[in-house]
């Protein structure tokens, strides 16, 4: 993806409403921070266990996409899934 400017939010949108029952209900919202980009997800509570994951695995494999595709310098960029 070298050259390209990847839409995070977006990207994290695709992701979550292909996971979830309800994707009207997934809502993400970008906070920036003094050294951080943070990322809060938003679904309906039917949807909260599919992007949890069993152990956490469907969570952390989100983050992992994110870190992969994020932009280096700066700031970090982080995902929060919100209860």
């Amino acid at each position: 993806m070298a050259g390209k400017q990847v839409d995070i939010e977006e990207l994290l949108r695709f992701v979550t409403t292909n996971i979830v029952s309800d994707p009207d209900d997934v809502e993400i919202t970008l906070c920036e921070e003094r050294d951080a980009n943070v990322y809060e997800i938003e679904v309906g509570d039917d949807d909260l266990g599919k992007i949890i994951g069993r152990g956490g695995k469907t969570a952390r494999a989100i983050r992992t996409v994110v870190n992969a595709v994020a932009p280096r310098p700066g700031k970090r960029t982080l995902v929060e899934i919100l209860e």
